[in-house]
């Protein structure tokens, strides 16, 4: 084997975007998405959070433009519990452009870009990373910082051999995540052909009574559901095991008991504000979230309350206060047609689940592979 040791700044083309002025945001997913630190999260980028930037004012941002394959970072909070924050462009996604505190990197010099992201991505890199964030508020790094980042470079015939070894678990992933996208949606919509539209089965022979359907309640959410607070559980404190722990961007890691039996429902209180999900088994939420209980939890109330905003303007400090919470209105239906709604979503879910069991299967083979690979110790 004709390895080498190297640093990325003599192998990567590196890039941060510019700041764009987010006064002129836009919301609009006709104009171009932007990356940002938000929006990215573990190998995948969150393009449903994504803030768009008007398309006929993208004069003199050209350079920042990111193409497929193209390895993006956070800078700024690089790396959570979940893990690092770092993604590929995939063919399929959309033009985007890169925001300031993103980091962009190409390989050059003999490293593939390919290659590239399978240094990213190896837990060599991301414990360097833990170890050089500097500040308090904001953990974050610098550009020179990754740069120097020390590895071990194969030839490149040996870096295609491994690409070529690795990618395939890597498109099962992204397939598997796709499929699990257009499941989601397909749920989606069903909510809201039903619930938003009044499209539900036996619509055609239902009175409106004062705009609801005769029968159905527009119920205040405290009249209705408890929202109960999550408990901290650090990092150091917990033990190996397949419990799921929740935050508010959704699982955070995993511990070797339950706090709560499930299935249930989460909602992020601090952080990622609002955001709603669905735990198909025990698990443990943690102090930034709220959750409700297995016997209140359904999958109606899961998505009526995914189609609800818990955002409060009137505060300055970002976070979900439960009386603003109970606050909020749901329009309930007869216990019926929620049954009925729960059996048609029930196989979807039950999708979901097995496609999400065959990622992470997918996922503990590939980096087990992945740092023996990269040190060389299975040949190639």
């Amino acid at each position: 084997m004709s390895w080498k040791e190297t640093t990325l700044e003599n192998h990567v083309d590196l890039i941060s975007g510019p700041a764009f002025k987010s006064a002129k945001f836009s919301d609009n997913p006709d104009d171009i998405p932007l990356i940002k630190g938000e929006n990215l999260s573990q190998k995948k980028i969150l393009w449903e959070k994504s803030r768009y930037w008007p398309a006929n004012e993208v004069s003199g941002y050209e350079k920042y433009f990111l193409e497929e394959g193209d390895v993006v970072l956070a800078m700024d909070r690089p790396w959570v519990p979940a893990g690092l924050k770092y993604a590929w462009i995939q063919k399929t996604d959309p033009k985007a452009l890169l925001v300031q505190r993103v980091a962009r990197l190409k390989g050059i010099n003999g490293l593939s870009t390919e290659f590239l992201r399978y240094v990213i991505g190896s837990q060599i890199f991301s414990q360097y990373i833990k170890g050089i964030m500097g500040g308090t508020n904001v953990p974050h790094i610098s550009g020179d910082q990754i740069k120097a980042f020390r590895f071990q470079l194969p030839s490149e015939p040996e870096q295609k051999r491994i690409v070529n070894i690795l990618s395939p678990y890597d498109d099962l992933i992204e397939n598997n995540r796709r499929r699990i996208q257009l499941l989601q949606d397909a749920a989606r919509l069903l909510y809201q052909e039903w619930f938003v539209r009044l499209r539900f089965p036996g619509h055609e022979h239902t009175k409106i009574v004062d705009g609801v359907p005769e029968g159905w309640k527009m119920e205040i959410l405290g009249e209705t559901t408890v929202l109960n607070y999550g408990k901290a559980l650090k990092e150091e404190n917990r033990l190996p095991g397949s419990i799921p722990v929740f935050g508010s961007s959704g699982i955070v890691g995993y511990h070797e008991k339950p706090l709560v039996e499930g299935p249930g429902i989460i909602i992020g209180r601090k952080g990622n504000v609002g955001s709603v999900f669905w735990a198909y088994s025990d698990f443990h939420p943690i102090d930034t979230v709220y959750y409700i209980n297995k016997e209140e939890s359904s999958f109606f109330l899961f998505y009526a309350l995914s189609n609800i905003s818990f955002v409060n303007t009137d505060v300055a400090v970002p976070g979900l206060n439960r009386t603003y919470a109970y606050s909020r209105t749901i329009l309930w239906p007869k216990t019926k047609i929620i049954d009925m709604f729960d059996a048609f979503i029930s196989p979807i879910h039950e999708q979901i689940l097995l496609l999400n069991k065959n990622i992470d299967s997918l996922v503990k083979a590939r980096d087990l592979l992945l740092p023996r690979l990269m040190n060389g110790v299975i040949p190639v």
